[in-house]
């Protein structure tokens, strides 16, 4: 994850899922989601940053509650 300050006010969100992450385009678009919807429900904690998500390869294939628990992690530290 890659964050910097936007001086909006607000924060903005930017995914790169790319095929290495998975061959699957079903497992890409899961994580998008998962991401997204962890990005709506954090974002009054987050401040105005632009946040970039980098998935890794492998990272896809991970069920919905170890990436839910990953991201907490991130928006946590982001928060603090």
């Amino acid at each position: 994850m890659l964050v910097r300050e936007n001086g909006l006010g607000h924060p903005r969100l930017g995914l790169i899922v790319s095929k290495k992450c998975s061959k699957l385009a079903v497992e890409r678009n899961r994580f998008k989601r998962v991401v997204r919807e962890r990005f709506r429900q954090e974002k009054s904690r987050v401040g105005g940053y632009d946040i970039l998500v980098i998935a890794r390869p492998g990272l896809a294939k991970k069920n919905n509650v170890r990436l839910d628990s990953a991201l907490d992690k991130l928006w946590t530290t982001l928060s603090a």
